[in-house]
């Protein structure tokens, strides 16, 4: 007997140019099995995180190997397309809405595997492209300010890129607790800042937010550098302090303080669930900045992609079948 031909699928792969920068390229690649926990995901669209394709997960194994060829974007909406055998809580042609693993293959692609802890049901209220610029974004904002900073009514945080991709989740939970925001920002982006919810808005190109922020108990930092340095000034006694930019210099000193304040999202099907439903009853807005095809899935990391919004992702449309 013949063995069975692998079945393949479109995919957007990272490779090298002359130069050496990284590149995407189109492809026609193995499609994925799920294993016995996995599910196999039908991607509709994906969400874009530019930077990742400078990350080292992007780059290499978790042993350190060079990983050649990967397939980038780990947030993603779409319908489950299989389910492995040990997998009882999904079924073939529910509508979700998610993240997979870093070290995986991502969404810039037909289909994908992820795990069932990773993935929740779709937003009913949002499309596919809407729900791929979600899972990241607002994962990342409801663990910095609640599992990590315990964020409660009536408390002052200050958030840094507030009209960024996380930022935009951040002032809008804050907002829904009670907190008193102070938000930081462009001042093209004020009025869009304010509707989000900020009770604070700083022009950080024009004010220094020391002199307006004091006595802060969260800080929500997606800036870095010498921004994320300076916050420790506004910081009330017992404030807590967390940041999703890396700020490691391997010549300097090991600051314990900045090392404990960075954290990387991690999947959570239970917020995920929350999410949703915050988004279902319109208390939880996303913003999509532009939508590219999957064959010009380059624009939208590159910044080339002409029709944007200026708030919010670049979500890629994988199929609207």
């Amino acid at each position: 007997m013949k063995a069975m031909e692998s079945k393949v699928m479109r995919a957007m792969r990272l490779t090298k140019s002359a130069n050496g920068a990284p590149r995407l390229e189109a492809a026609e690649v193995s499609q994925p099995k799920p294993a016995a926990g996995d599910v196999l995901i039908r991607v509709h669209a994906a969400g874009v995180t530019p930077t990742e394709l400078g990350w080292q997960p992007t780059l290499q194994t978790k042993d350190g190997a060079s990983r050649p060829n990967a397939i980038p974007a780990h947030e993603f909406s779409g319908v489950i397309a299989e389910v492995g055998s040990d997998v009882r809580d999904f079924q073939v042609g529910q509508e979700i809405y998610g993240m997979n693993d870093w070290y995986v293959d991502g969404g810039l692609a037909e289909f994908c595997v992820t795990q069932p802890s990773s993935i929740a049901p779709k937003p009913a209220n949002l499309t596919y492209a809407e729900s791929a610029t979600v899972p990241i974004g607002a994962l990342t904002a409801w663990q910095g300010l609640f599992d990590r900073s315990h964020l409660q009514a009536g408390q002052r945080v200050l958030i840094h890129g507030a009209s960024g991709g996380v930022g935009v989740f951040a002032v809008q939970l804050a907002r829904n607790i009670g907190a008193h925001i102070f938000a930081t920002a462009s001042a093209r982006n004020r009025d869009f800042v304010k509707q989000l919810g900020a009770n604070e808005f700083i022009d950080y190109t024009s004010q220094r937010f020391e002199d307006i922020a004091r006595d802060i108990d969260v800080v929500f930092d997606a800036v870095g550098g010498e921004t994320f340095d300076r916050s420790f000034s506004v910081l009330k006694l017992g404030g807590s302090i967390v940041t999703i930019v890396s700020s490691e210099d391997p010549a300097a000193p090991p600051d314990e303080r900045k090392k404990k304040a960075f954290f990387i999202v991690e999947p959570n099907q239970k917020q995920l669930i929350e999410v949703a439903k915050l988004i279902d009853t319109g208390k939880l807005k996303t913003f999509v900045d532009g939508v590219a095809p999957l064959t010009d899935a380059a624009s939208a990391y590159d910044g080339s992609l002409k029709q944007r919004q200026g708030h919010g992702k670049i979500a890629v449309e994988i199929t609207t079948a």
